[in-house]
């Protein structure tokens, strides 16, 4: 077999293979023997029919299979022994037909075209600047933490009237369009939180209500729609495509949230026993967990702005058609040109990022070793058993288990993508030039949100 390369151009390219009849005949006969013994024809006993009765039924397909496994094998061998780097896999050339006689074998010729890897080249050093976006922990933001704890830990009471943040208690009756109760329609008792409820002019009607009162709301207004819609409705949610957009509530009863004292009982539930012993130390406690919790968004918002830099930047050419075709041809579900063509865009700035990435590992001997990947994964299966309130394995059983999770390629892939962020993350922040910047809690939900901030 021979394996010749024409380039078209920087980023296409064909490759001719050469198959010959010494490298598909032996093993086209010995497929065909095998054929031969375990053929049951009528007329002919076990094992007993002709050889040319066997390759007129089945020697174009065994033929096809040998040479399309021969051609595969050597495609692989040879992309891995170049210098140069392919996008995706090679692909068939469909305007140009397969050279060679399958009724009369001798040599064949496929050609199929590549897709080349560009040369990507990024240094990156203390000259490259970029903003670190940090949220201003402050009185504002404690108090609104302070506020959702103690109303997580608190307990519900029964209120007078309805308040922005109550439970309301009530009956919901489906309503026909002359605002009447529609005979036959839905009639269900259920809870709504008035958090959720977004319609703000239904909400101010909402606001004040008491016990006994009714008001008409169209459901998907108290509600988060979906499932939620309809496990308030006590209906299948296939079926909300058919109900009126107008409900009877009478509110049965208003709850609201008590807030949990700040005492001990509570700062030992946050925070363990005995850690935290008032609320001034609550208080710090809570500041320090939210500049934690902030900094992980920071580090994703500095990554993003150095990756959408790099990308404009480094001005990377793709050979574009070629990598339509092959994610086309790529689909397990059908797929159009139109979809791809549609979808393009991300799949192109998201291939990128990954060429860049690459170069940055190289240029810079970074690398994922296996031990990362399995204290990764072990520390993940730690956080896993805490979730559900159990003590973790002894460490061996606990590797065992990590390794049996890094077998799975598609796991494994998110794990390793993980750990290589992180290196990444770790790196720029090492290595360019931060300005720090303090935002409020309202601007910095803005830039976090805008993925060109």
């Amino acid at each position: 077999m021979n394996i010749t390369k024409e380039n078209v151009d920087e980023l296409n390219a064909l490759l001719k293979v050469t198959v010959e009849k010494s490298d598909y005949q032996t093993k086209v006969d010995k497929v065909l023997t095998d054929y031969k013994k375990k053929a049951t024809t009528p007329g002919f006993r076990k094992g007993m029919v002709p050889m040319g009765i066997i390759k007129k039924q089945y020697g174009r397909t065994v033929l096809g299979d040998e040479l399309n496994k021969i051609v595969s094998e050597g495609l692989y061998k040879y992309v891995a022994e170049q210098e140069f780097e392919i996008l995706g896999n090679p692909l068939p050339k469909n305007d140009i037909e397969v050279k060679g006689d399958f009724d009369n074998p001798d040599s064949f010729e496929f050609t199929y075209e590549i897709g080349i890897s560009p040369n990507v080249d990024v240094k990156i050093s203390g000259k490259n600047k970029y903003e670190y976006t940090k949220v201003k922990v402050d009185k504002k933001l404690i108090d609104k933490q302070l506020e959702d704890l103690t109303r997580r830990y608190g307990k519900l009471v029964s209120g007078k009237t309805v308040g922005e943040k109550d439970m309301v208690l009530g009956q919901l009756v489906e309503l026909n369009e002359n605002g009447e109760i529609l005979e036959g329609g839905i009639m269900n008792s259920s809870t709504i939180s008035m958090e959720f409820v977004e319609d703000e002019k239904l909400k101010k009607e909402m606001i004040g209500l008491k016990a006994g009162d009714v008001v008409t709301v169209n459901p998907t207004s108290v509600s988060r729609g979906g499932k939620d819609t309809a496990s308030m409705l006590g209906i299948e949610e296939s079926e909300l495509g058919n109900i009126s957009d107008k409900f009877q509530l009478t509110i049965n009863e208003v709850k609201v949230m008590e807030p949990a004292e700040l005492n001990q009982e509570l700062f030992d539930k946050l925070f363990g026993e005995g850690e935290v012993t008032s609320a001034e130390q609550m208080r710090e406690k809570v500041k320090a967990d939210l500049v934690q919790m902030f900094e992980k968004d920071s580090e994703k918002i500095l990554t993003r702005r150095i990756s959408n830099d790099l990308i404009e930047k480094s001005n990377i050419q793709l050979p574009e058609g070629f990598l339509k075709r092959w994610i086309l041809a790529s689909q397990k579900e059908p797929t159009t040109m139109d979809q791809v063509d549609a979808d393009f865009g991300n799949y192109s700035r998201s291939l990128k990022w990954q060429l860049i990435q690459n170069s940055i590992f190289k240029n810079n001997n970074m690398k994922v070793e296996q031990e990362e990947a399995v204290n990764y994964t072990k520390s993940l299966l730690v956080n896993q058993y805490a979730q559900y309130g159990m003590p973790a394995p002894e460490d061996a059983e606990l590797t065992q288990s990590a390794q049996q999770v890094l077998q799975n390629q598609k796991e494994a892939q998110q794990i390793y993508d993980m750990l290589a962020e992180e290196k990444m993350t770790k790196f720029f922040k090492e290595t360019v030039k931060l300005n720090e910047k303090e935002v409020d809690y309202d601007e910095y939900v803005k830039i976090a949100q805008d993925s060109n901030a």
